[in-house]
């Protein structure tokens, strides 16, 4: 499906306020990125309740309601959590994932906000989500009968927002702090095989995790935490900078020259996180054309091409890395690499 436009948190929080109330939005997204906290926020934040609805578990019945004779009638009763009399907020969640029959059942409720008998008081929403087909989730092709009685937003992952709501969150201060220097590692796509994989619901399961500890909970259980809950490489990365902190090793201490690069053999895990951040700020800091640079960033790729030779010291490979294109094809400006193409062949060779 064509998604359009993705929205951010903030700017699926504002699409809501506005939207809503006439007209009834789905909000499609991958697993874990915080489709259902943020439509239970916004509810509260509107000051009504929020009744959500779980769409692969439902059968039509527990909409339509069970018939009662009255009068001589028949009539459909729906359910108590539906047939409210004060305005609410009806959460239809993996509402793709319902059967044919449970869609049909919903027609009515989102178009007109009316089932069978029963109409949902003046100012309720509703409002509907779901995985997609490419994120390995159960999900069913949507009716274009239903598709067509909704306003679709895609949302995706903000690092900028999740921090803001992290800092009155309680998060812990370990993932907090983490995710400020690879914002990168907030989300990872879900992958084809049954792992675990990053995503601000499970950066957040990590930091419940490491809050239950209290104190610090040590190398091996930080690892064990980390790769119960975050993509692979994120995990491996994440115990590497939980060990940074403790030695105390930091990234601009490094860059300014006050501290050199980790080069014991038992600290190459700590090496090869920093060098991954120093890559990410090389990435965010540099520009993207020579023709840009000022005094600050011309004097950061100075800097830079003189801890890569000692990084090249210490391990060519880690080096090599720093250098090389990442996995999602980011990789260091073009000026900035012929300039190591020149001054430090040895990087350049395996970049790829």
């Amino acid at each position: 499906m064509n998604f359009g436009i993705p929205v951010t948190p903030k700017q699926l929080s504002e699409l809501l306020l506005y939207v809503s109330l006439v007209r009834p939005v789905f909000v499609w997204g991958p697993p874990g990125i915080g489709k259902s906290s943020l439509v239970e926020g916004f509810a509260k934040a509107a000051g009504m309740p929020c009744v959500s609805m779980l769409g692969s578990q439902l059968a039509p019945e527990d909409l339509i309601g069970v018939p009662q004779i009255v009068d001589g009638v028949s009539r459909f009763c729906p359910p108590a959590m539906i047939a409210r009399k004060e305005p609410y907020c009806l959460f239809l969640d993996e509402l793709n994932a319902c059967t044919h029959e449970v869609q049909k059942a919903f027609y009515s409720l989102i178009n007109e906000k009316r089932i069978g008998e029963y109409t949902m008081p003046a100012g309720s929403i509703v409002i509907g989500a779901g995985n997609r087909a490419v994120d390995s989730a159960i999900v069913r092709t949507m009716s274009s009968a239903l598709i067509n009685r909704m306003l679709h937003v895609e949302l995706r992952a903000s690092h900028r927002d999740w921090l803001e709501w992290a800092g009155g969150n309680g998060i812990h201060p370990l993932v907090f702090e983490y995710i400020k220097i690879r914002p990168d590692h907030l989300f990872s796509p879900p992958p084809k095989t049954e792992e675990p994989f990053s995503t601000p619901r499970s950066w957040h399961i990590l930091s419940d995790a490491l809050n239950e500890y209290g104190n610090d909970p040590g190398a091996e259980i930080t690892g064990l935490l980390a790769q119960g809950c975050l993509t692979p490489r994120h995990a491996v990365q994440f115990k590497a900078f939980a060990k940074q902190v403790r030695n105390r090793y930091r990234l601009s201490a490094i860059v300014d020259g006050d501290e050199g690069w980790p080069d014991k053999p038992e600290e190459r895990d700590v090496l090869y996180f920093l060098a991954q951040s120093f890559r990410a700020r090389l990435v965010k800091e540099l520009p993207r054309k020579n023709d840009c640079l000022g005094p600050g960033s011309r004097e950061l790729a100075h800097r830079a091409k003189a801890l890569l030779r000692d990084l090249a010291q210490i391990s060519l490979e880690i080096a090599q890395m720093a250098v090389s294109v990442a996995e999602d094809g980011e990789g260091l400006p073009d000026w900035f690499v012929i300039e190591i193409v020149r001054d430090l062949p040895r990087l350049a060779a395996r970049r790829t």
